[in-house]
């Protein structure tokens, strides 16, 4: 089925009634969803869709050359070739005179890879042949770094021809619980929190199953599609997938330091921060600071993928059980008992989510959204907040905490949020924010009343008004 991209369906299909020339360039990791976006627009239209392999220019402008047959003559001719990219993108000019006409290249960074001037080629008949025409080009592509700097960037022949660019992203908690219409709002939660919403992953799911089943079968079983899926893509993406398993192990393990991490897997920091360049281009962790400190010489890092963070927080303890397929005897206390402890980050990262995409009510612009910590002047211990955002117009902020747990929060969680923003100090005035999946206690409930506190449970950052959910 066909869930969420709305707004990128919404902005395709406005360009396509343009019914002039329109370049969009789709891009986003593997596995995120950008064929299956691009075939739901391209649906009921007359499209030239080409996927190129990693083949050689010859082979990959026959495969071009068919494509155009078929859509030209309405038949196949497997044999037919073009002489060159000149005479096919010719002959696509003359059919998008007139008549409106959308060609795809999809996987465009191995066509660039296998024709060397083709983006120059492209870039010429974009300012010229396919000027005054129909047509409609997307260019797409699962390399981030290509796709970056190769197309969209400065240097890039095809610089300032797009019409629109898509960074397609995985989808948030909101859009992931469609999936599972009968779930209840937790194991919605804990379905993000596996799959981190990339929708290749949620395919494998079934929604009639429970958490367990689904868990078991896709991920706890040597012969599951889910089982090998990080191994994979480090060996497509990366050319030492065994040192960025490593620091990516070291990451899991609670290494989040950049020379604890270097120490762990055993290079030199300045060697492994460009491990870690990469692992961020690609999206599976993230460099933090304190929100308030941007500028901060002390990161830390964090894994950013939910997937790959939930792959590595229990696949490699329990392999033994895997692979001696007995983990369905101890997946109550090794995984079921764990998930609410795992679960922690996940739903910081979906309260944030919610108070960017889908709280109407909030005190001020958003400025900035993140953690702080640090050392807390009266006992010297460290202080962590989950939540800060700061206003984009004063020195306002929100101070929000974020509890994914059974029982309900009570008043004691107001006054160490007080403790810990007194430490943080910087804002001027400030609003707090409980995220609770289980609910608060009465006594909370009536502070709120007086202090004016936002109490948000689980259920509440689901059920948004129809015109918020994107309907």
């Amino acid at each position: 089925m066909f869930v969420g991209r709305e707004k990128e369906l919404k902005k395709l299909n406005n360009m396509y009634k343009s019914e002039k020339l329109e370049v969009a360039i789709i891009y986003g990791r593997r596995r995120v969803g950008k064929t299956t976006l691009i075939n739901e627009f391209c649906k009921d239209k007359r499209t030239v869709f080409f996927a190129a392999q990693e083949n050689s220019a010859q082979q990959n402008l026959e495969v071009l050359s068919n494509a155009i047959c078929e859509v030209s003559t309405g038949e196949s001719a497997a044999r037919m070739s073009y002489r060159s990219f000149t005479d096919a993108f010719t002959r696509l000019s003359e059919m998008a005179e007139s008549e409106r006409l959308i060609l795809v290249i999809d996987e465009y960074p191995y066509l660039a890879q296998a024709e060397k001037g083709i983006s120059s080629l492209l870039q010429n008949y974009l300012d010229h042949q396919f000027k005054n025409t129909r047509l409609f080009v997307i260019l797409c592509g699962s390399s981030m770094s290509f796709m970056e700097n190769q197309v969209l960037g400065y240097q890039s022949p095809l610089y300032g021809r797009r019409t629109a660019q898509f960074k397609v992203l995985p989808f948030d908690y909101l859009d992931t619980g469609k999936w599972f219409p009968a779930y209840s709002y937790e194991d919605k939660a804990i379905m993000y929190g596996v799959t981190g919403g990339i929708p290749m992953y949620l395919e494998q799911f079934d929604p009639e199953k429970t958490v367990k089943e689904n868990l078991l079968e896709n991920f706890f079983d040597r012969n599951a599609t889910l089982f090998e899926e990080p191994s994979n893509l480090l060996k497509q993406e990366l050319r030492e997938p065994a040192v960025y398993n490593a620091v990516i192990t070291a990451i899991a393990s609670g290494k989040t330091k950049l020379s604890e991490i270097a120490s762990t897997v055993g290079t030199d920091t300045g060697l492994c921060s460009r491990y870690i360049a990469n692992l961020i281009t690609l999206g599976i962790i993230r460099r933090e600071t304190p929100v308030t400190e941007p500028n901060s010489k002390r990161p830390v890092y964090l894994i950013e993928d939910p997937f790959f963070r939930f792959w590595f927080t229990f696949l490699p303890k329990n392999m033994s059980a895997i692979l001696s397929g007995r983990i369905d005897k101890s997946y109550p206390l090794l995984i079921e008992k764990r998930l609410s402890d795992y679960m922690g980050l996940i739903f910081e990262k979906m309260c944030r989510d919610y108070l960017l995409y889908y709280e109407d009510n909030l005190p001020f612009p958003i400025g900035n959204i993140g953690q702080w910590w640090g050392g807390h002047p009266k006992t010297h211990k460290q202080a962590q907040i989950d939540i800060v955002v700061t206003a984009a117009d004063d020195d306002s902020g929100i101070i929000g905490t974020c509890k994914f747990r059974d029982g309900l929060v009570g008043e004691e969680e107001w006054h160490l949020m007080e403790d810990y923003a007194q430490a943080m100090g910087h804002f001027g005035r400030r609003y707090y924010y409980f995220f609770a999946k289980s609910g608060f206690t009465a006594s909370l409930r009536k502070l709120a009343e007086t202090e004016g506190l936002r109490l948000i449970t689980l259920s509440d950052i689901y059920e948004l008004p129809m015109e918020e959910k994107g309907f």
